[in-house]
Parts: structure tokens; sequence; C-alpha cells
């Protein structure tokens, strides 16, 4: 006859936590809510997380929730899930949100640029805060309907919607890029420019043309393009089509755009970089997949969405949120070199 099944041993509880470490189950709520400093001493708070963490003890979120009035769900808006640097973002963002028992919901606006519709019957109802990284300027009217605390990465810092904003020093990385090329000797630079209407592409346009406007003798030529390859190469194409000298150098807004941008190089018969130099901008992973390698500029994506993450927790429990910009820094490989000799 075979033993009867041991029902399961009952599951740790706060109050049990509390008995081991000698403490009330407001200082164990404390403790583990990391709402302990000024209230506890460090000593009794490690007493409390060793006694947790030999119990096998891990809080009940959903009634924490309840008690709260909080879903400790946060919503990353991105313009596309196909990019590379939102993963990103999107990875440095969740793994701060699990340091603090959050979630973080992935939402992309619809065709990356349109306006990002209220994912939830109720954003209010679902969320407790919305991080949108890198969107145009209308895309979030619904969400900030929801009265929900917003905080913006890569965005124009002028709009003072946000409760909190965290950017990359885009101007200064744009900045790099021309002063390498310039120093190089390059003074024909067209530009191949995202047709996407942002800040974070825009603030790469002006930074371009003052840089080349106080240069004498140096000639800038924009064009436009949607982000991807195929029509970053035919921008490209109908660019060293175009009657007069051909340019020595193609600034690309992103990665994606410059391979596009070295295809057309290729089939016109040309090299990167012996005839034209060509950069792009985001230090993807594909900058080291094309050959030549990319010069690039390598922007801090899981920094940008650590400090987004920790800058909504500061807002949702009254603290100040810094507004910072991050560094980023040009990354020089093969595809940039002295232009050709007249």
């Amino acid at each position: 006859m075979s033993s009867a099944q041991q029902p399961a041993p009952p599951r740790p509880t706060s109050r049990d936590v509390a008995r081991a470490a000698g403490v009330s189950q407001a200082t164990v709520s404390l403790v583990l809510g990391e709402k302990w400093r000024g209230r506890v001493s460090a000593a009794t708070a490690e007493r409390v997380r060793d006694s947790a963490r030999d119990l096998g003890y891990r809080p009940n979120l959903a009634a924490r929730s309840l008690r709260m009035g909080r879903t400790r769900t946060a919503l990353l808006v991105v313009p596309a899930l196909t990019n590379e640097f939102f993963a990103r973002v999107y990875t440095g963002a969740a793994a701060v949100a699990a340091e603090h028992d959050f979630g973080v919901v992935l939402y992309p606006s619809p065709d990356g640029t349109g306006p990002a519709r209220d994912p939830f019957a109720s954003a209010r109802a679902a969320l407790d805060g919305v991080i949108a990284s890198s969107m145009a300027a209308n895309a979030l009217g619904a969400l900030r309907g929801a009265g929900l605390p917003l905080v913006m990465l890569d965005s124009d810092p002028g709009d003072h919607s946000a409760a909190a904003r965290v950017n990359l020093d885009i101007a200064d990385g744009m900045r790099q890029v021309t002063d390498h090329l310039l120093g190089l000797g390059h003074r024909r630079i067209v530009h191949l420019a995202s047709a996407v209407d942002t800040w974070t592409f825009a603030v790469r346009a002006r930074a371009l043309r003052e840089a080349v406007d106080g240069v004498p003798g140096a000639v800038l030529r924009t064009v436009t393009s949607p982000l991807d390859v195929r029509s970053g190469r035919e921008a490209v194409e109908a660019a060293l089509a175009s009657p007069g000298p051909l340019p020595t150098a193609v600034v690309c807004d992103d990665d994606i755009l410059a391979a596009g941008a070295c295809k057309a190089v290729r089939r016109r018969g040309l090299r990167v970089p012996d005839d034209i130099s060509v950069t792009g901008f985001d230090d993807l992973a594909l900058a080291t997949a094309v050959e030549p390698e990319l010069t690039t500029v390598r922007l801090p994506a899981e920094q940008v969405g650590e400090r987004g993450m920790t800058a909504l927790l500061d807002v949702l429990e009254g603290r100040p949120a810094a507004h910072r910009d991050l560094p980023v820094a040009l990354v020089t490989r093969g595809s940039t070199a002295p232009p050709p000799a007249a």
C-alpha cells in the first residue's frame, strides 16, 4: 500500500520572519519594502533580510499592491521593437525594476511614429507610471491623459510635461563625428538624415550643420530617408548620381542607414573608406557586422533604461529625480579615412 502524499509545507509569512529576526511585522515590512533607512538600524535590517532568506520568504506582491494602491508595473513606450537600441533600453529598465519587485511592459507606438494608444482599458488602473523613449512630440497624448507619472528618455528638454527626464548628449556625439571627419580633411559631406520627426534627430542635424558651417570651404548636403537599409541605400544612390563633385563622406543618423550608405557606395563601383567615408550612430551590433566596420557613436542604451526606471521609482516615492545627460563616445573603425587626393 503506497503512503499518502505529504501536504506541501505552509508558505512562510512575514510573521514567521518577524519571529525569527526578533522584530515586529511592521519592521519586516519596512525592511523588505526598502523603507527602513532612518527608522531601523542597518544591523536590524540585515538580520531581517537574513531571516527572510533563510526561511525562503517571498512577499505576496498582489496583496502588497492592493494595500499600496499600486500595480508595481511600468510601461515602456518605444517607437519600434525592431531596433536593438530599444531592446537594450528595456534590458536596463527591467533590471532595475526587478530589484524593486516591479515589472516592465514593453509597448511600441503604432508604425513607430504615430500616436501611442492607451494599451489598456485604463492605463491609470493598470500601471504605476510610463517611461517613453525617443518618441515624437505628439505620440503620447492618450498616455499623458491618463494622469500617470511620465519619464521621458532621449527627448526634448523643452517639453516640461515629464516628471523626470534622462537624455543622452546627442549633440556632442554628432560634434565628435564631424570633428573626426573634418580633421581627416573631408570638406564635401552628405548627411543621410532620418525622416522621423523627433527631437533626437533634430539635434543631430543641428549639431552637424553648426560644426560644418564653422569650417571654411566645407559643404554639407542633406538627404532624408526612412529608417531601413534599402531606403538609406536608395537615398545615397540618388545623392551620388546628382550633378557636381562626389561627396567624400556620408554622415548617417544611425547605423542602419549607414549600412545602406555603404551598399550605395559599393554599387557605384567605389570603396569605403578609400573613396567615400561613412559614419553611423548608436553602435548597434550591425556596426561590427558590416565590412569595413563602422565608425559610429556609442550610446549607453542600457544605462538610459536603468536611469529611466530609477527616475520613475524616485517620482513614485516622492524623491527628486535628477535631470541629467549621459555622455556618448565616438568609436573609430575602418569605415573612415582621409579623403582621396584631388
